[in-house]
C-alpha cells in the first residue's frame, strides 16, 4: 500500500476507472445508479450522473474512443457517455448479464459472472471472441470488476479478497492478488466486499476499493 485515499461510504462501486489524470466510478443499486468524476485527494464527487431509470442496476465502466461506456446488470444495456459532460451518446444492447469491463485498446472486455470473458467492437458492441478463464486447471467464475493493462486482464472475484491476472489469449490466470487486510475488523463489519480496480500510468500505481468502502488504496502489486 502507498497510500489511501477517502472514498464515498455510500457508494456502491461497480466500475472503476482513471484516463488522463482523471478519476471515474461507476456506482450501482437501484436507485443509486451513477456515473461519477471523483476528487482523488478528498474522495469528494466533482461530478455526477444519475441513471433515472429506477430498474437500472449498473455495473463496469470503461473508456473506449472518447467515450464512457457503462453496463447494467440485468437490464441487457450498456449506455455510452460523452467524458466531459456525461451526456448520454447512445446505448447498446446485449444478452445476459453485465458484470466488468475494460478496454484493451482494441476490444472491449466485458465479464458476466461467469468464468467467460468476452470480447466486443467498441463501435457495436458485437462479441469478437470469447475466452474461459481457468485458475490451476479449473473454470474460474465470478469474474467482476475488470481492468486491461500491460496486455494483461486483471479482475476481482466476487465474494473474495482476492484479484485475479488473466492472460487474454489463453484464458489462464497467471497471479493472483491477495488483498486481505486493507480494512479494520470495524470497517469491514459496515462494508460490501472488494471491488473495482483501475491503473494510473502517470502515478505507476494500481487504485482499489470496495463496495461501501471509507477509503481507496493506491497499490503497488509485488511478487512474494
Amino acid at each position: 500500500v502507498i497510500r489511501r485515499h477517502p472514498h464515498d461510504p455510500e457508494a456502491f462501486t461497480q466500475g472503476l476507472l482513471w484516463h488522463d489524470g482523471q478519476l471515474f466510478e461507476s456506482t450501482g443499486l437501484e436507485l443509486h445508479s451513477s456515473v461519477r468524476r471523483v476528487e482523488l485527494a478528498t474522495g469528494e464527487v466533482a461530478q455526477r450522473h444519475h441513471v433515472t431509470d429506477e430498474e437500472i442496476f449498473a455495473e463496469g465502466l470503461a473508456f473506449a474512443n472518447g467515450s464512457l461506456v457503462q453496463l447494467t446488470w440485468q437490464s441487457h444495456k450498456a449506455f455510452v457517455y460523452n467524458a466531459e459532460s456525461f451526456a448520454l451518446e447512445r446505448e447498446f444492447e446485449y444478452e445476459g448479464e453485465g458484470w466488468g469491463l475494460c478496454f484493451d485498446g482494441t476490444d472491449l472486455v466485458m465479464s458476466d459472472g461467469s468464468d467467460t470473458l468476452s470480447f466486443r467492437d467498441p463501435e457495436t458492441f458485437e462479441v469478437r471472441r470469447t475466452i474461459d478463464v481457468t485458475k490451476i486447471g479449473r473454470p474460474l467464475r465470478h469474474l467482476n470488476a475488470l481492468e486491461c493493462v500491460g496486455g494483461h486482464v486483471y479482475a476481482n472475484v466476487w465474494q473474495t479478497d482476492e484479484i485475479v491476472r488473466i492472460d487474454p489469449r489463453s484464458g489462464r490466470v497467471t497471479a493472483v492478488i491477495d488483498a486481505r487486510g486493507l480494512l479494520t475488523r470495524a470497517e469491514r463489519a459496515r462494508t460490501d466486499v472488494l471491488n473495482g480496480i483501475a491503473w494510473a500510468p502517470d502515478r505507476d500505481t494500481f487504485l482499489i476499493t470496495g463496495k461501501l468502502w471509507p477509503w481507496m488504496f493506491e497499490v503497488r502489486f509485488v511478487p512474494r
